[in-house]
């Protein structure tokens, strides 16, 4: 699975990074966020659904190769 993120689309809530943080950060300057792992391991991707689920801009895709 790959993690796709629309960064133009982020309102920087983070809640992302809350639900995933192995996955996901936030720059320091806008708090927009931006991806550590575009293919996280097969453990984290309960919370990367999480982070899909709850993302208010829907700015996150899981997607399959």
């Amino acid at each position: 699975m790959r993690v796709e993120l629309d960064e133009p689309k982020c309102v920087a809530s983070g809640q992302c990074v809350m639900a995933a943080p192995d996955v996901f950060d936030q720059r320091e300057e806008d708090g927009i966020a931006f991806l550590l792992e575009e293919e996280p391991p097969a453990d984290s991707l309960d919370d990367v659904r999480e982070a899909v689920a709850i993302c208010p801009a829907a700015a996150i895709r899981l997607v399959d190769q």
